[in-house]
């Protein structure tokens, strides 16, 4: 808090001031997280261990399909994915010379017939036209919806087995004992799994089969249309598309407590889904490619620091607070304004006859489109740029000042055993 003259000076009501100092110390911002003050760890046996979610007892398979819970009990996610499987494995068996539509769901579709030996070409499958007049037996729609929907459900699979059997476990092995911090140290283990092998992949595909690498903004606009995806860049976009919107739906429908920064998340999660919606219609995915780039590797950081922090590493978690800081500046500031600039200056290198509105041929670029992509990118900056204070802003308290305590450091733990007792009763 300010001072004037030694007397402590409140920030005004609804400011930017309250706003950052309000959250600077809230243990359960997403950010603020990461360096607020923990209970230490304890090796006794603590208080007795509250059923989780998934040990309680389920009112059946086709209510958790209805309320979503499937989304937080896997022995009903994995009914919903077995299904599919099942399917499919026995058309292939009857029927294996006639086109398998359960394939849509488990595999990426539309693979052109003319693709070079050793690098498969995709078009996207979900819009009648020119695009997609490879598709057998008329199924020209909705099968890379339907293959990021059953995706949705993997996520949600992957998310909680994790979630239940390795990261909670692991915590406990390391002293965290009450349930709200069980939690939020599973969520960011899991981060830090999912965003490693997306950043990994994401390099993967920009290096062997874009024209951006590093960065080269200039690719983005060249050769389009990119309505032909080569190598990984199909499966690695519907994969992403299918991550965030299980993310979102994680936050929207309320499936888990919301937290205190829940209003900054959905608006992240918004323009993002915007972000990653658009630019694969409109075929420009070499720049969805490194937008992905820059937001995925900052955020393996900050999930690092945000465990080290719930396992009381204090000096880790301040030297991986700093990586985060510098891996974030760079990233999802300089690249991004680097992209920024890129849709800003560099849009004529899009080819004359391409600037046409022409979805069935796959051009999407009329001149108001620059102002379609520039806008969300420019919001997001925003966010981020919000963000980016906040962090300046603990990373400067943890540095110097000696006394990192927050009195609210526990509040994420307060209600865990209420919240135990209203799911028994459900």
């Amino acid at each position: 808090m300010a001072t004037s003259n030694g007397n402590a000076v409140r920030p005004q009501p609804g400011s930017f001031q309250e706003a950052l100092s309000g959250r600077e110390n809230d243990s359960k911002h997403h950010i603020a997280g990461s360096l607020a003050a923990q209970t230490p760890p304890t090796n006794g046996r603590g208080s007795p261990r509250l059923r989780q979610f998934h040990e309680l007892p389920s009112k059946g398979f086709w209510n958790d399909v209805v309320t979503m819970r499937w989304m937080r009990r896997p022995s009903s996610s994995i009914k919903m994915l077995g299904a599919p499987v099942l399917f499919w494995f026995n058309w292939t068996l009857v029927a294996p010379h006639v086109d398998n539509p359960w394939r849509h769901l488990l595999f990426v579709s539309n693979r052109l017939p003319d693709s070079a030996q050793g690098v498969p070409m995709y078009a996207k499958s979900y819009w009648v036209g020119a695009q997609v007049q490879v598709i057998p037996n008329g199924l020209t729609t909705l099968q890379d919806i339907a293959f990021v929907a059953y995706y949705v459900i993997v996520f949600s699979f992957i998310r909680q087995s994790l979630t239940i059997y390795f990261l909670k476990p692991l915590a406990r092995y390391y002293g965290i004992k009450k349930e709200g911090k069980l939690d939020r140290f599973a969520e960011q283990g899991y981060a830090i799994i999912y965003f490693v092998c997306s950043g990994s992949l994401g390099l993967w595909t920009m290096y062997n089969y874009l024209p951006t690498w590093y960065f080269r903004t200039q690719y983005f606009w060249i050769d389009y249309p990119y309505a032909h995806m080569p190598g990984t860049v199909k499966p690695y976009y519907l994969l992403q598309s299918a991550y965030w919107l299980q993310q979102f739906l994680l936050l929207v429908l309320r499936i888990e407590k919301p937290r205190s920064d829940f209003a900054e998340l959905v608006a992240h999660h918004i323009v993002t889904l915007w972000l990653i919606g658009w630019s694969y219609l409109t075929n420009l995915t070499p720049i969805g490619n490194a937008i992905f780039l820059t937001m995925d590797w900052s955020d393996v950081f900050l999930a690092l620091s945000k465990c080290f922090n719930y396992l009381q590493m204090e000096k880790t978690k301040t030297v991986a607070f700093a990586w985060f800081t510098g891996v974030w500046t760079y990233t999802r500031h300089y690249l991004n304004i680097v992209i920024l600039y890129s849709v800003w200056t560099e849009w004529d290198l899009i080819p004359s006859q391409s600037k046409v509105w022409d979805p069935m041929n796959g051009l999407w670029m009329p001149k108001w489109v620059k102002y379609q992509i520039f806008i969300p990118i420019l919001l997001l900056q925003f966010i981020n740029l919000f963000w980016y204070f906040l962090i300046w802003r603990i990373l400067l308290r943890a540095i110097f000042s000696s006394n990192l305590d927050d009195e609210r450091s526990d509040d994420e733990d307060e209600d865990a055993e209420p919240r135990a007792k209203k799911s028994k009763k459900e």
